[in-house]
């Protein structure tokens, strides 16, 4: 496969996966999204689905992968699309903190352009009490919280010099809690939905498929290592 046409994939890959954020964009320059009853719960469930369904595609790419030689350079766009899991992940938790949580971002903006920008910190300050006791008191926010986090150290040690830096047995280890984020993301999305809603059910089937293919893997792997050790004796 020729590096030419990596890049076409490459930006290709780009432009899908910044496809959502820009619907998103012309909803609202349309005025589409005002006519939506609540408005803020649409964007929190929109980036929030996409951030789990990259989060899962970018899992996926190693099984698949796995099947063939032949579809072995997929492996050149899981880190790509795990940044963009991160990116919509950001972006859910920003619209709970700027729209959700009672942010003024329009009092804000209008204060920062007339030379005051102190009114970003100033909403802050006013905000944050309400935030942790959401915090505290809602199961599905301190789950949903870890997931970004464990997203924010992978999305941070993704470049190639941090590899060489931490070493690419702390750097596998680090990154395998790519799945705890996935876990911890479904939870989250079944704790947030109403009781009786069985909306999570179809990520939460494939991330089961993706560990058993993972648990699989491994236990071929091992089987593979102790043949190669203990050959069978004539």
């Amino acid at each position: 496969m020729t590096k030419r046409f990596m890049m076409l994939l490459k930006a290709i890959v780009h432009l899908l996966c910044l496809a959502p954020f820009f619907y998103l964009l012309r909803l609202y320059q349309s005025g589409a999204l005002a006519l939506d009853p609540d408005p803020v719960a649409w964007i929190t469930h929109f980036t929030g689905n996409w951030a789990l369904w990259m989060l899962l595609i970018s899992l996926a790419i190693t099984p698949i992968r796995r099947l063939s030689p032949q579809i072995a350079w997929l492996v050149r766009f899981r880190r790509l699309i795990g940044l963009y899991a991160f990116f919509y992940a950001s972006l859910h938790l920003a619209t709970y903190i700027f729209l959700f949580s009672g942010y003024d971002l329009p009092s804000v903006l209008v204060a920062t352009r007339a030379g005051h920008p102190g009114a970003i910190f100033e909403e802050w300050k006013q905000i944050w009490p309400t935030i942790w006791d959401d915090v505290l008191k809602r199961r599905f926010i301190q789950v949903g919280f870890l997931a970004w986090v464990i997203l924010l150290a992978l999305a941070v040690t993704s470049p190639s010099f941090m590899l060489r830096a931490m070493g690419g047995k702390n750097w596998q280890r680090l990154h395998c809690f790519v799945y705890v984020a996935a876990v911890a993301a479904v939870i989250h999305f079944w704790w947030l939905v109403k009781t009786g809603v069985r909306t999570p059910w179809k990520v939460t089937a494939i991330l089961i498929v993706l560990f058993f293919a993972r648990l699989i893997y491994s236990a071929i792997r091992r089987s593979e290592a102790h043949v190669t050790v203990y050959p069978a004796r004539h």
